[in-house]
């Protein structure tokens, strides 16, 4: 009898641990997640797709990506946040086609390119030494022909994209608030919970 008593007191306490434990990851998680979940609210993202995977559209796809990039600089240099960036870059979304048709051009490709401003769901992207969560973002998205190739994409706002951007990262995410700078330097650090994100956020990028 007593070890019997012994025996579920023994599973009890394994029960309560293992709940312990489940508890304590979601306690831990959620505010992690509510971090990766503001991120979107403060990043603009481009995505810069080619028209095919031949070696020459790719080529011409990031002459594209560096003219688009320059034009985009002038409007939205000054933005001190995400939608006054894509407020910017709604504003002039003429001027940018016009750029990234201009490159074609003088490139000797007889296709054309649309770019616009839209939302976009981004699995986990590492950007060098920082990395975003999987999530829906605001998008300048410039479609290069039938669109059919490799994309290409990075970070417009804050302008991590630019040449200079390796030397002055740090004070870029400077704009971002403190606890998703800290995600987005330190992605060694959350590993786990990033790929935790991804999950969630493509079940819910699913069930749309």
């Amino acid at each position: 009898m007593k070890f019997t008593e012994h025996t579920k007191q023994n599973k009890l306490l394994g029960k309560a641990l293992v709940c312990g434990f489940v508890m304590a990851v979601i306690a831990s998680f959620f505010p992690f997640a509510a971090a990766c979940g503001g991120l979107p609210e403060n990043v603009v993202r481009l995505h810069v797709v080619a028209n095919s995977d031949s070696e020459e559209d790719q080529s011409v796809k990031l002459l594209v990506r560096d003219a688009v990039l320059e034009e985009a600089a002038k409007w939205y240099g000054g933005a001190q946040s995400m939608e006054e960036a894509s407020s910017q870059l709604c504003t002039h979304l003429q001027s940018l086609g016009e750029t990234a048709r201009t490159t074609l051009a003088e490139n000797g490709m007889e296709y054309s390119a649309k770019v616009e401003m839209t939302e976009m769901y981004f699995s986990t992207r590492d950007y060098g030494t920082f990395r975003l969560p999987a999530g829906r973002y605001r998008t300048l998205r410039v479609t290069l022909g039938e669109g059919q190739g490799k994309n290409w994409w990075c970070v417009v706002f804050p302008s991590l994209c630019l040449p200079a951007a390796g030397e002055e990262q740090s004070d870029l995410l400077l704009s971002l608030p403190e606890s998703e700078r800290e995600i987005v330097e330190n992605p060694e650090q959350f590993q786990v919970k990033f790929k935790a994100v991804e999950l969630w956020e493509s079940l819910r990028e699913w069930l749309r």
